[in-house]
Formats: structure tokens, sequence, C-alpha cells
């Protein structure tokens, strides 16, 4: 039953919203708060591309189908997905709910579980280490791009120069920064991985405190139902679990060995957390993002509890093949 239940950073986030809702920040602390988030952000980043060695990077450009199909999943599938969803009439997902998951449908993928996921299943750990950290890097680009294009269309706002012009300063400038000094730094940072990882939660959970802090104070949980969240859930569930089966499925169409199917599978069907709050913050800038980040908080357990499961059967028919290898290996002559 372990792998159904929450990890602490869940119920780290869980607390966090229960705190905003308590006690939101407001008037100057919420001002000063703000301005720490995103130093906190900023070096955030900044650990995220001094970790990341150039030699995995330049390995990993070898196996580019594997990476395309992974980039078009994530960035093509899932918003044409997204804007599938908008067909639902307001009366059962509420706009603003909407905007939240067609957001989610254009963040990249995440780095840390998706790796984790593939190594424990048996797939092809080196892609995965090269497309879920190239996802990250072109999300910075794209996903600022994408939210222009999509809300526009559907009539939400459109394409902001500044907003683009703040995720290059906030986010990819530390990113290149850290790439920068990461033959000097990267053995050091990585090897200090526990000692860092509070900035890495840390920064989250205070964007998510000021984010929901903002939105209770606006009226969030006045404005959706218990009705409403769990319409969002059934959706994350639905949209999860129709990538997971495009991915798996196709990988196999297309011709990848299992390694390389596995890899795709996670790697293409997650949404980064990490990435799409900090995103969040500085694309809608102003605004309140609380019910922008609402379906993607959602969307990170579902990914985790479901792939999880996913992963542990992968690995339990990697080793029942290997199993029935050496008994066909031992009863065959010499």
């Amino acid at each position: 039953m372990r792998r159904f239940l929450p990890d602490t950073f869940t119920i780290l986030l869980v607390c966090t919203v229960i705190l905003a809702s308590l006690f939101p920040a407001d008037g100057a602390f919420a001002g000063y708060f703000s301005i720490a988030t995103d130093l906190a952000i900023a070096l955030l980043f900044f650990l995220h591309g001094a970790r990341l060695s150039r030699d995995v990077v330049i390995a990993g450009v070898l196996h580019w189908r594997l990476h395309l199909a992974i980039l078009l999943t994530t960035f093509a599938l899932f918003p044409l997905l997204g804007i599938a969803i908008g067909f639902i009439p307001d009366t059962i997902l509420p706009q603003p709910l909407y905007l939240g998951i067609l957001f989610l449908c254009v963040l990249p993928s995440t780095v840390q579980s998706s790796i984790a996921f593939t190594s424990m299943a048996g797939g092809n750990v080196p892609a995965a280490i090269c497309s879920a950290s190239a996802s990250n890097i072109f999300g910075m680009l794209l996903t600022p791009l994408l939210v222009g294009l999509l809300f526009s269309v559907g009539g939400h706002g459109g394409f902001s120069w500044d907003a683009l012009e703040q995720i290059m300063l906030q986010l990819l400038l530390p990113f290149v920064l850290g790439q920068v000094l990461q033959p000097w730094i990267g053995d050091w940072i990585r090897s200090k991985k526990k000692i860092l990882m509070p900035v890495d939660r840390g920064s989250i959970l205070m964007v998510v405190y000021v984010a929901f802090s903002k939105a209770v104070v606006e009226g969030l949980w006045h404005t959706f139902s218990i009705g409403d969240i769990a319409v969002v859930i059934v959706l994350d569930m639905l949209l999860l679990a129709l990538v997971l089966a495009i991915t798996m499925y196709g990988s196999r169409a297309l011709g990848f060995n299992k390694a390389d199917e596995i890899t795709i599978t996670f790697c293409g069907s997650k949404k980064s957390l990490a990435s799409g709050v900090p995103m969040a913050n500085v694309i809608f800038a102003g605004q309140s993002i609380g019910a922008i980040v609402l379906p993607l908080m959602l969307f990170h357990q579902i990914q985790l509890m479901a792939c999880a499961v996913i992963a542990q059967k992968y690995a339990a028919a990697a080793a029942k093949r290997a199993s029935a290898k050496e008994l066909e290996e031992a009863a065959s002559p010499a």
C-alpha cells in the first residue's frame, strides 16, 4: 500500500496549501516574501544548470529518434489533448480550472522522477537523463510561447514579451550560469544532493504559498466546489492514462526496443511541478495563479502513484523474462 500513499513532498504541499488558506500572506509581508521566492527560484535553476553534465547532453543527442518522440509527446500531443478538454462546458469544468489544465499540458517533463522510474523499470537511463533535461531546457522557451498561442486562440490573453523576458532572466539566465560553472562546481553540487534538496523543495513550497495566499485572499475556496475539484482529478487521471497508453503502444509501433519504450513512456507522460510552478509565477505575474497551479499539483501526485505501479510491473516482467531465459539456457544441451 505504500506506493499509493503520498510522498513527503506531496504532504508538505498539502500542508502549505492549508497554511496559505488559514494564514495567507498579505500586505507588506507578501511583497517581501515574493522577492525572497524569486531569489530562491533563481537559485533553484542555477543548481539545475550546475548539476547537468555536458557529457550527458552530448551523448544523448545521438539517440535523436527517442528524444524527438518524447518532445513531440510533451509539447504537441499534450497541448492537443488540452485543447480537446476545452470543449467540456463551463458548467462542468469552470474556466479558471480549465486554464490550469491547459497550462499543465504545455509544461516540460519532470527530471528526477522520470529518471528514477526509468531506472526502476529497467529502461534506458542515459537517454532518460538527456531527454528529461532537454525537455526542461526547451520548455523555458516553448512553454511561454505555447501559453501565448493557446491562450490567445481561446480568448484568454495573448503572448507576452514581458513574460518571455522574465523567463529568460529569472530561469534561463541562472541555468546558463550554472552550466558555465558546471566544470568547476558540478561534482561538488551533485555530491551534496541531500544538503541542497531543501533548496529544490523549499523554493517550490514558497511559490505555492505565495500563489495560494493571493488566491485565498481573492476567494479561491469560495469560487470552486468539491465537485469542481473532483472533475479536475478525473480529467487529470484520464489525461495521464491516455498519454501513457499512447507512449507505451506508440513506441512499440515505431519499433523501439523495450528499454527505449520504458524511457519514452515515463519521460513523455510526466509534467514538471518543479518547473511549472515557477513558470506560472512568472508568466501570470500580477494574476491569481491558485487555480492555474491546482490541476498541476493534483496531476503531480496522480502521476507518481500511477508510474510507481507501472514501473514495478515493467521490472517484474523483466525479471520473469530473465528467469525464463536462464531456465532455457540451463535446459539446453552444452
